[in-house]
């Protein structure tokens, strides 16, 4: 049976820690900027870990 490929695009916005959870960067910084505050921009910063729910899809995806 041939390996299973990686989705590419889920190799470029998810990344596996070291203890095997899935982090993201938070959605809705790319564009329209300007009208956001800049506590809404400050908290948009940074990344966080995916939910449980959404844990085992993500997994698949990247074919860990």
């Amino acid at each position: 049976m041939p390996k299973m490929k990686t989705h590419s695009s889920a190799k470029k916005r998810f990344k596996v820690t070291g203890s095997g959870k899935v982090k993201r960067n938070r959605a809705r910084l790319r564009h329209i900027a300007s009208s956001k505050t800049k506590k809404q921009k400050r908290h948009l910063r940074g990344s966080v870990i995916v939910d449980q729910s959404e844990h085992a899809r993500i997994e698949r995806l990247l074919a860990i």
